[in-house]
């Protein structure tokens, strides 16, 4: 596995040296510590309403439709959304404004209840997603995966990155990356191969000082076109 500087003067040459690299990174610079805690737990149900409906379906559209989104769904307000009666549920699969799918509507009231129920035990979602280590990042991938509803995966991957969480994103070009420097053999999706992912970007956080992210960007231009 080459270290994370080796990696760097791959990615700066395909993209037009130090400097250009340093911008395109900046593009996506994660939120600190403080500015997650600032973070209102209707705007998380909101953007993991966002990355539920956008999965398997075009961003464009769900985009176009978000201040609909936005209307329907009492501006994400968890505790009502976590109450949704039936009436409303009935209601909401015919609105026009959204996208009338079941089992994404759904969604909402079941990620609303885990918002409320973390914020009861930790004062706030947003202090709960603030503080867990970056170094487990795999291990906040799965809590999504087992605890919330339609965030498995690249869903919760993106959910996090939108949000300004410190993450990496398996995308195909940071697949190739992992490959290439013998961490996995294919696109990790088990425990296991998650696992040496993670061990290999708290290792090259440990030698460049960087956060997940932007090891993230760094790889995803070492690779591909």
């Amino acid at each position: 596995m080459r270290s994370f500087d080796q990696i760097y003067a791959i990615a700066a040459k395909r993209h037009g040296g130090p400097k250009a690299l340093e911008k395109a990174i900046a593009e996506h610079k994660p939120k600190s510590r403080a500015s997650l805690l600032k973070i209102g737990d209707d705007r998380w149900l909101a953007m993991m309403t966002r990355c539920v409906f956008q999965a398997g379906f075009s961003w464009q559209v769900i985009e176009n439709k978000w201040d609909g989104f936005e209307t329907a769904f009492d501006k994400f307000d968890v505790k009502r959304c976590a109450m949704m009666s039936e009436k409303k549920i009935d209601a909401l699969l015919k609105d026009t404004r959204i996208v009338r799918n079941a089992r994404k509507i759904m969604s909402v009231p079941a990620n609303a209840q885990l918002l409320a129920e973390l914020a009861k035990e930790h004062g706030s979602a947003a202090k709960f997603f603030a503080d867990w280590p970056d170094a487990d990042y795999v291990g906040l991938l799965e809590f999504l995966k087992k605890h919330a509803s339609g965030l498995g995966g690249g869903s919760a991957m993106y959910l996090l990155r939108r949000m300004g969480k410190p993450s990496f994103i398996t995308s195909r070009d940071v697949i190739a990356r992992l490959i290439e420097e013998g961490v996995v053999d294919k696109e990790p999706s088990g425990k296991a191969a998650m696992k040496k992912v993670q061990t290999a970007f708290n290792k090259w956080a440990e030698q460049s000082g960087r956060d997940l992210t932007s090891i993230s960007r760094t790889l995803a231009m070492s690779a591909g076109n």
